[in-house]
């Protein structure tokens, strides 16, 4: 069996990587003959992945102005409001990759959270049309998410893997019978322990993650992070690592830490974790903090997964799913309006030290349950 994952943005995004490395893993263990390559638009940064065969780079076209390409995408647009052709030009390079593949796995699980996504609507279609298997790794979908264009979209997958509750019951409630239900694969994925930096405590280290994303949907909630950095370094004799997990030019988790870095450095109760750490790596800090807050849904699944109590400055579905399908409820998530709330911040950290030994043999208790919800994605896989 021969895969292709793709619409993949690089692995400086240590969620993205998490989705990679652990998808092949569940892969290849479920599939031992598989072969699995990867359409990247930054392979250089793929590199580190092992079980990968072969990585492509997968580069957005530019169509030149005046150019016999441009001229045809013109014409199409202007007699038929149709851009199909166009996006077909610009994806080119993935799409003739398509006939080469049995499954053509789309591992951007949350890019349908982003508004239209006509661009991979065609190479939808065009997966189809060449009569291969069309699958979606990893789907999280609100209900605002939705459009008519969106769900036909969605109805030309052969299997939709969605990875928490919620996004299961959006979609089947809106009538799609291609469904199944799993759990993020990066549950399961492996962590590496390096040494610990100078100032951590052991036993007694709070992970910190915040990030450009949420700051740029709310921009008080900055602020307010700040505030609740400062009323627990008041309150508590914890350190503080503030842990990157996303670095890309103009969404770069580092840049955003070291602000809060400078600003409490004199404290001598803070530690900066650096930004070339893979994500393994990052798990291996995570594994070892007493208490983790994160933006980043992939750092709190390090979290979640190693069974650190953890709270959750959530934006999408994802994250409210992924709760619920741990505890029962969405407990220490805060949706994008409340994390601009200095006192709900402290409400919910305070709930979360109070509930300490709760929350810990509640992540006992269920995430084996996840982790084995996260190998169904590939039992389904194999299956279709």
């Amino acid at each position: 069996m021969k895969i292709l994952m793709f619409y993949h943005g690089g692995s400086n995004n240590r969620g993205c990587e998490a989705i990679v490395r652990s998808g092949v893993a569940l892969i290849k263990k479920q599939i031992p003959n598989a072969k699995v390559d990867l359409a990247s638009w930054k392979p250089e940064t793929d590199v580190i992945i092992p079980l990968i065969d072969t990585i492509y780079l997968d580069r957005a076209k530019s169509i030149k102005k005046f150019s016999l390409q441009w001229m045809q995408c013109v014409l199409q647009y202007k007699l038929f409001q149709n851009e199909n052709y166009a996006f077909r030009v610009i994806h080119s390079d993935l799409i003739k990759l398509i006939p080469n593949y049995d499954i053509i796995l789309s591992i951007g699980g949350d890019n349908y959270c982003y508004g239209e996504q006509p661009g991979i609507y065609e190479i939808d279609r065009n997966v189809k049309n060449a009569g291969k298997k069309l699958v979606l790794w990893g789907a999280s979908i609100g209900e605002e998410d939705l459009s008519d264009s969106k769900l036909e979209d969605l109805k030309l997958f052969d299997l939709i893997l969605a990875r928490e509750s919620l996004t299961y019951e959006i979609l089947t409630n809106h009538g799609l019978t291609n469904v199944e239900l799993c759990a993020d694969g990066a549950f399961t994925m492996d962590k590496e322990e390096l040494p610990l930096p100078l100032g951590w405590q052991v036993g007694n280290t709070l992970g910190f993650n915040f990030s450009p994303l949420v700051w740029k949907k709310n921009k008080d909630s900055h602020q307010a992070a700040f505030n609740l950095v400062q009323h627990i370094l008041e309150t508590t004799i914890m350190t503080i690592a503030f842990t990157p997990h996303v670095i890309e030019e103009g969404n770069d988790d580092y840049a955003c830490l070291q602000d809060f870095y400078n600003e409490f450095k004199n404290t001598g109760r803070v530690v900066l974790l650096p930004n070339n750490l893979n994500a393994i790596q990052y798990k291996g800090y995570i594994s070892r903090m007493r208490f983790f807050i994160g933006a980043r849904t992939h750092a709190t699944i390090a979290a979640y997964s190693t069974l650190i109590p953890t709270m959750v400055l959530g934006y999408s579905v994802k994250s409210k799913g992924i709760a619920k399908d741990i505890f029962g409820e969405e407990k220490l998530v805060l949706n994008l309006k409340e994390i601009s709330d200095s006192s709900k911040l402290i409400e919910k950290f305070q709930e979360m030290v109070r509930d300490e030994e709760e929350v810990i043999q509640t992540l006992a208790n269920n995430i084996p349950r996840i982790k084995e919800m996260s190998k169904k994605a590939a039992i389904y896989l194999s299956q279709i």
